[in-house]
This record gives C-alpha cells, structure tokens and sequence, in this order.
C-alpha cells in the first residue's frame, strides 16, 4: 500500500468512525430520551451524584462534547449550579473512555476471525432493522446496531492504513523520532481540537499502538493530550454565551490541563528515580493483556484518578475560576431584562433532554402568566394600580418566552426526535399561544381597572364576590390542568374539563346578575360595560388554559 492510498484509506476510515458516532449518539439519545431526561433530573448539588450522571449520560450517548454542551446550556440558563456543572463534566471524562474500551476489546483475536469483523458485520444487520421496520423505536434500535457496526468498518479501515504506514520506512523513522514526552501531549492534542472527536483520535492512536507504528508510551502521552483538545467544542460553545457559560467551559479546561500537568511530572519523576525503568507503559503492560487494552485501561484510569484528584478541589478551582471570569456590571436598565429560565440553543445537542427543558420553559410560562392574571384581579378589585409596573415586566417575560421558545420549537423539530418527542413538540407551539394569551387577557383587565380608578366608579359587594368566585375556579382549573399536561393524564384532563364546564356556568349568570342589578339601579351602565368584559375575559382564559391541558391527547402517555 502507497501513501496515498494509506492516507485515502486512513481519511476514509476517519469519515466512517464519525458518522459511526453521530449514529450511535442520536439513536441512543432517542431510545433513552425519557431515562436521560429522569438521569439529569436526579442531579443534585451532590459533587458525587454528578460525575455518575456525568459518566452515566456520556457513556449512553457515546458523546462527552454533547453533554460538556449540554451542562454548558444548563448553565447558561440559570439551572445547573458550577459546582454540578464541574462534577458532571468530571463523569463525562470518565464517561467517555466507553469508546476506547470498546474499540481496544473488538480489536482482540478471536481466533480465525477477529472480533473487529464480527461486530463490523453488524453494520449490515442494524442497516436492514432499520430499513424495514415499521415501528419508530425498531428504527432507533436498527441505527443503534449500524452505527456500532460501523464503528468497527472505519475501525477496520484506519487499521488498514495503519498496516500501509507501517510498510514505509520513512513514517517508521520519523514516529520512532518523537521522544519528547510534551510533545506528543501536544500532538495529541492538536489532532483532536482539529477533528474535534477525541473518541476518533484515540482509536486512530489505538491502531497505531496495533501496528505497530507507536509504542504504549507514546499512545499514553497522546492520549493524554487529546483530553486536552477535547475541550475545544466546550470552549467553542462557552464563550459564545453568558458568563457563567465561559467558566464551565474554563473549568473543563483546567481540569484536563491538571490532570495531565499530573501525570506528565509523575512520569517523568517515575522516570528519573528509577533510570527509566518505571514508567507508564511498563506498569500497565504488566496488569493488562494486549498493547491495545493497557491503552484503553490508560484511559480509564487516568480520567478517573484525575476525577479523584480534583472532586475535593472543586471550590478552589472554581473561585480560580471566577477570579479569571470575574463577573460582569450589569447596567440597571439590563438588570430586569427578559430572559429563558430553561432552554438554551446549546441544548438542541441534545434534542431529548431539549424537549425535557421545553417543558419545564412551558410550566414556568403558565406560572407567570397566571401570577399576573390574579394580580390583574387584585389592581381590578381593589382599584389599587401600585403593581402596574410588575405587571407591565411579567407581560414583558411573558412576550420574550413566546417569541424565543416559538423560535428555538421551529430549531428543535429539525432534530431527530423520537415520534413520541415530536408529537410533544407539535403541541408545545399550540400550548406557549394559549398561555400568551392569558397575559393578553390579563392585560384587558388591567384596562378596566385604570377606567374604574380613573372614572371612580367601583364594582358591588355582590360583583365582587362573583369575581372572586371565577378567579378560585380558574385557579383550581390552572392547577389540574398543569396536573394533567405534566403527567400526560387524559383522566385528570377530563376533571379540567368539568371545572371548565362549571367557569362557564359561572361567567353566564355572572351577565345574567349583572343585568338584574342593572334594572335595580344598583350599578352603572358605564361600570358594567367592564364588568362584563371582565366576566368574558375570565371565560376566555379558562378556554385557554384548558387548550393546555387537552394538549395531552396528542401526545402518548409516558411509561413508568
């Protein structure tokens, strides 16, 4: 094999072990979508709980850039304190060693047919699962087994390459060459930020250490330098964001910085008092079978040493941390800004845990559009306009999130999701519309209440307590259908339809009361004209809100 066909067969090779990934990382995610999204609810400001969640997550979606992305969005949104971020970055480490585990194993001999072939014969398997099944989750099952084929096809390539590399004396010689410990970190390093998958540099290095082209030693410090670059995609997505984005993305950085500055001083004083008889490569080629596997184990341990090195040290990095990114003055007029509590364009990484926070977004929505509906009824009753301004900043929040959840919907439905996710998406656009529109009405009602200040005039005892009476209803009817929509439950849909039924009762005799006070002079024409705007009003936000709750119909009820 020439070197051009070695190199075209190495690229080739390079390409199929992506796509391979991506695959496997999509496919993944849509199976486990509603585990992950349990997985990432279970994490806690525990520093342990996190590096489990962070190695669990990484380990089942084949991805540490898409869950160092996915904390940074977290982040970014105000939902993931630095102290869960750092822990969970520490598990995604260790998380996503899976990959070099798997590729140092499948390269074992397995008599007359290597266990490379075997699993790259999957590809074909899982290629026809998902050509001809009729269910979504067989087709999500059919990439899932092609895309762990695959794996071990651009596996299958790079080693052939490696073979062709290895017939030149001139690569040979200038490989045997590198003895600078620093350098190969660096080498390590460049390669993966300039592909930007440390999973494709480690198996490139794992296939060299199998041809023979490298030593252990060398693939060790390699593989040490590709932590490194492996933070690129998260530096990448932090300093395009907020502030505390940029320090999850720094701490990323530092932890893989540390550990290698650890390692690397440990090996050469290892070195130096033995007269390079310990080392690296000598250690772990005792404990472990082939050179491939003792690479693999390298890996392993190293992340996970480094994860016991640095969890104690969490605090101090990040007060290091937040004295390189101090915080930013915020300008008065920016200090009550709108912004998304939940949802962060760096989540569409992850389209199953996005649709998670697209919930949350939602619930959190419907909470301050209602806080606004009752201090609606508070300003009208009580003709005390004092909380108009908080009322013109909830309507403000309440505008943003339509705007920018409706724009990142329209991002999310070009993801693959689930058939399940994507019903769940379909609806979430009629959903964010109806709880919009419980602020328009909210804000209706605070136009009356500046005509009963300004006019003087003011609604009967009897008025009163017919308002009250709706606004109970349809805070009883917010609470079951928020129950309803959250556990997409058509029974408790069905109890939110009643109440419903029972606000439109109300908001009819409420007209019909008022016309008899109006023939016994007991209210004004003018007052009442509000009074039964209010009363329409009332009628039309609980037709909104139980659009929300009738949102369940269109998505299947989750399994327990």
């Amino acid at each position: 094999m020439n070197a051009t066909i070695a190199i075209l067969t190495l690229m080739a090779g390079i390409g199929v072990f992506l796509i391979a990934c991506t695959m496997l990382s999509s496919n993944l995610e849509s199976v486990c979508s509603v585990k992950l999204r349990n997985l990432f609810a279970k994490a806690s400001d525990k520093k342990l709980v996190g590096v489990g969640v962070g190695a669990a997550a990484t380990a089942a979606i084949q991805s540490s850039g898409a869950t160092t992305v996915l904390v940074i969005g977290f982040v970014n949104a105000g939902i993931m304190s630095l102290t869960l971020a750092a822990a969970v970055i520490y598990g995604a480490n260790i998380g996503t060693t899976i990959t070099a585990q798997i590729v140092a194993w499948g390269m074992v001999d397995g008599g007359s047919l290597s266990f490379t072939a075997i699993f790259a014969a999957l590809a074909g398997i899982g290629a026809f699962i998902a050509a001809y099944a009729k269910k979504d989750r067989s087709r999500k099952i059919g990439g899932i087994i092609a895309g762990f084929g695959l794996l071990f096809v651009g596996l299958n390539m790079m080693s052939d390459a490696m073979a062709g590399f290895a017939e030149m004396d001139s690569v040979k010689s200038f490989l045997a060459s590198i003895h600078s410990l620093i350098l190969l970190v660096i080498i390590g390093a460049l390669l993966t930020a300039i592909v930007q998958s440390s999973s494709v540099v480690t198996s490139i290095v794992i296939t060299m250490l199998f041809a023979s082209l490298i030593d252990l030693e060398q693939g060790i410090y390699l593989i040490m330098g590709s932590n490194i670059g492996s933070c690129v995609v998260a530096i990448m997505a932090g300093f395009s964001s907020g502030t505390n984005a940029k320090r999850t993305a720094l701490i990323h950085l530092l932890f893989n910085v540390i550990g290698v500055t650890i390692f690397v001083i440990a090996g050469y004083i290892m070195s130096f008092a033995t007269g390079g008889s310990l080392t690296y490569a000598s250690i772990f080629s005792g404990a472990f079978p082939t050179p491939e596997i003792q690479l693999a184990m390298f890996h392993t341990i190293f992340n996970i040493i480094t994860v016991i090195i640095m969890l104690p040290l969490t605090a101090k990095l990040i007060k290091v941390v937040m004295r390189i990114i101090p915080d930013k003055e915020v300008p008065p007029e920016k200090a009550d800004a709108p912004r998304m509590f939940y949802v962060d364009d760096h989540m569409l990484k992850t389209p199953a845990i996005a649709v998670g926070e697209v919930k949350n977004e939602i619930l959190n929505m419907g909470q301050i559009a209602m806080g606004n509906f009752n201090r609606s009824c508070d300003m009208v009753l009580n003709k005390d306009l004092s909380d108009k301004e908080d009322f013109a900043r909830v309507e403000k929040q309440i505008n943003f999130t339509n705007k920018q959840l409706t724009r990142f919907l329209a991002k999310l439905t070009k993801c693959d999701l689930s058939s399940k996710d994507l019903a769940y998406v379909t609806t979430a656009f009629r959903t964010i519309n109806d709880i919009e529109r419980i602020g328009d009405y909210a804000e209706n009602i605070v136009g009356y209440a500046e005509k009963l200040s300004s006019s003087g005039g003011s609604f009967s005892d009897d008025a009163r307590s017919e308002v009250e009476e709706a606004r109970t209803y349809i805070n009883n009817l917010y609470d079951k259908a928020i129950d309803a929509y959250t556990k997409c439950d058509r029974d408790i849909m069905k109890e939110a339809h009643a109440i419903e039924q029972e606000i439109d009762n109300i908001t009819t005799l409420m007209a019909e009361k008022h016309i008899a006070r109006l023939n016994e002079g007991v209210c004004t024409a003018e007052v009442g004209a509000e009074y039964l705007a209010l009363a329409s009003d009332m009628e039309r936000i609980a037709d909104h809100i139980y659009n929300v709750a009738k949102s369940v119909k269109d998505v299947d009820k989750p399994k327990v």
